[in-house]
């Protein structure tokens, strides 16, 4: 047969050398693109055989085949699926320059960084090229299914490749690899080596559909081995429901996830139509300890039809439910050539808003049937959780609808929509104190005149609590509202005879809130009569729309430079304390004795609500000096 010898065309020859030496950053994926090639090739041989039941070929046995022979240092990939014609083989193997090649390339060469490039070069979908990556030279054998002549293509992946008609190749595929010669040092990328063939179908090729069988390379088993089926072709998710036990999904969560433990709740999701996917999601039954550091790998792990793309895939799932573990298998994306960068598509994000939504409609149902699943996965994963409700404004609704938060009425956290219900009449808004834990919460001065009437506050304890009660800002109408910011009016009853009464103390007062607004004038912006201390004699809160200290130091943490915000000062006009103070300064009492009572009843305001002195070293001496008097 004659051998046709053809040059690649100037830019497809810069592309080929480019994707041999720069896309893939591991090497290994070689075998995945040839095995998946295979794959595609078995499919498309059962349905044209189903189209066309006439058509001459033999579907008894469809399979891929890896043999390895290590003297010669090759490496097959083999088929007996649809093949290729001569045409076919010249348009897509023959060459890879297509329309827009050369403006590619000028993209390339601008592309700053390696990531850019490989988004370019995925544009071209040829991972058959990455063979070379290992490879010396390739030569590919096909003969099409139903046609009696094949082809052999061969190139050494520099300036030329050959072609020739060969009439005794099989149907199918083989694709011989000539290894580069070994590297003593480098054994863990020894391609002649069976454990890592296995180790690379296992990995990336586990659940393709078909059997891959490997010959064991010649000389280290029998004369006539036997070959070894390496592929478990064990994709739960593509099974039904009836088909699959829960031991079988408690073994793949645990091989993702590397957890003993078995999951919380399994959940399965298969999406029809025009863009077909499958998806096998897991929520763990205890939060990882690294859960909310900056190295937890987050995501699932993606499938393009059974054929491991990558682990942690980022983009199917929003960070707030990164504790979700799982397989996403889809029927087409666009992926770039090495398979390992996702180009975002609108099939990205209509994947992400449907799995999304499934999760937590899934936490909905679990907190509906099950009250103690449900307050498994809040007590490991509220926290992570909450972070939604400031970034994911689309689905706030639903990440509210299923969120509890400890209170005021009980040891058991509560929905809001239980909160509201427990209203008083009366009450406008949904009130919460945020704190370091619970206990320092409950002791706040600020929760005084609401202890005393009985009105129910949330206790948030977590930091992104700070955050989301801002973003919310209202459930079902009612306003969030902080008992530390603000003025604060719980006499709904008797609000004409309490108006009167805080107009005589704010006459009596007046002296006095003016002096000390002048006295702290570094410290606070006001100083005012309090209406929500019943017990203490003083405290400090926010203005409405101010930043609390906790959130400023939150910014601060995060790189952010905030201005300092100055508090406001409130005294509880019945304390024996603040009485006294005033009666001093309606005497003329000595007011550098006056001015050190001010500052230290500052002081102990702040440290109430447990923040610092802003000068621990004199506070603790006002505070001796003051115990020495009294002894």
């Amino acid at each position: 047969m004659t051998t046709e010898t053809f040059e690649f065309q100037v830019e497809a020859r810069q592309l080929l050398q480019l994707m041999i030496h720069s896309v893939y950053s591991n090497k290994d994926v070689f075998l995945r693109e040839l095995v998946s090639n295979a794959s595609d090739a078995l499919d498309k041989l059962r349905l044209e055989k189903l189209r066309d039941d006439a058509l001459d070929a033999d579907v008894s046995d469809l399979h891929i085949e890896i043999d390895v022979d290590r003297e010669a240092r090759t490496l097959t990939v083999r088929d007996n699926g649809i093949g290729m014609s001569y045409d076919e083989v010249g348009q897509l193997i023959g060459t890879i320059a297509k329309s827009g090649t050369a403006s590619l390339l000028k993209e390339l060469r601008e592309a700053q960084d390696a990531a850019g490039a490989e988004g370019l070069i995925g544009q071209f979908g040829v991972g058959f090229y990455s063979g070379f990556m290992v490879a010396d030279e390739v030569t590919l054998v096909t003969r099409r299914a139903g046609e009696s002549q094949g082809t052999r293509w061969s190139s050494r992946g520099e300036a030329t490749y050959t072609l020739e008609r060969v009439d005794d190749a099989p149907q199918g595929t083989s694709v011989t690899l000539h290894l580069k010669p070994a590297d003593p040092d480098n054994q863990l990328h020894d391609y002649t080596s069976e454990w890592k063939i296995r180790e690379i179908v296992k990995r990336y090729s586990d659940f393709i559909t078909w059997p891959i069988r490997m010959v064991p390379a010649a000389g280290e088993k029998d004369e006539t081995p036997e070959p070894e089926t390496l592929n478990s072709m064990k994709a739960l998710w593509a099974r039904s429901r009836e088909e699959v036990s829960d031991d079988e999904y408690h073994e793949l969560y645990k091989h993702i996830s590397h957890d003993w433990r078995e999951p919380l709740e399994t959940i399965r999701l298969q999406a029809e139509g025009t863009f077909e996917y499958q998806s096998l999601l897991f929520i763990p039954a205890h939060a990882p300890h690294d859960l909310f550091t900056r190295d937890f790998k987050r995501g699932v792990q993606l499938y393009v039809k059974r054929v491991f793309i990558m682990d942690d895939c980022e983009a199917l799932l929003p960070p707030y439910l990164r504790f979700v573990k799982g397989v996403v298998d889809a029927q087409d994306l666009s992926l770039n050539v090495s398979r390992e960068i996702l180009q975002q598509d609108r099939h990205i994000r209509m994947m992400q808003r449907r799995l999304t939504k499934k999760v937590l409609s899934t936490v909905k149902e679990i907190m509906a049937k099950d009250a103690d699943r449900y307050a498994t996965l809040w007590r490991e994963f509220g926290t992570v959780l909450k972070e939604g409700l400031v970034t994911d404004s689309d689905n706030r609704d639903a990440l509210l609808a299923v969120a509890s938060f400890t209170t005021t009425h009980g040891d058991e956290p509560t929905t809001l929509a239980r909160y509201v219900e427990r209203m008083k009449d009366g009450q406008e808004d949904i009130y919460y104190l945020t704190g370091e834990s619970r206990q320092s919460i409950e002791n706040s001065p600020h929760m005084e005149a609401f202890r005393a009437k009985g009105i129910e506050v949330l206790l948030l304890t977590d930091a992104v609590d700070e955050v989301w009660v801002d973003a919310v800002g209202e459930y079902e109408g009612k306003k969030l509202r902080s008992v530390a910011k603000g003025e604060i009016d719980l006499d709904a009853e008797g609000a004409e005879q309490a108006g009167e009464e805080r107009e005589k103390q704010a006459e009596e007062y007046s002296g006095l809130l003016g002096w000390m607004r002048e006295q702290l004038d570094e410290e606070i912006k006001e100083v005012r009569l309090s209406t929500r201390l019943t017990v203490s004699p003083a405290c400090v809160v926010s203005d409405a729309h101010d930043l609390t200290p906790a959130l400023e130091n939150m910014y601060r943490a995060m790189g952010q430079e905030v201005p300092r915000t100055k508090r406001i000062l409130e005294l509880n006009p019945g304390h024996p304390l603040v009485k006294g103070l005033n009666q001093a300064h309606q005497e003329n009492a000595d007011r550098t004795e006056l001015a050190e009572s001010a500052e230290l009843l500052h002081t102990l305001a702040v440290l109430a609500e447990g923040g610092q002195p802003k000068d621990p070293a004199k506070f603790v001496k006002l505070v001796a000096d003051r115990l020495e008097r009294t002894l």
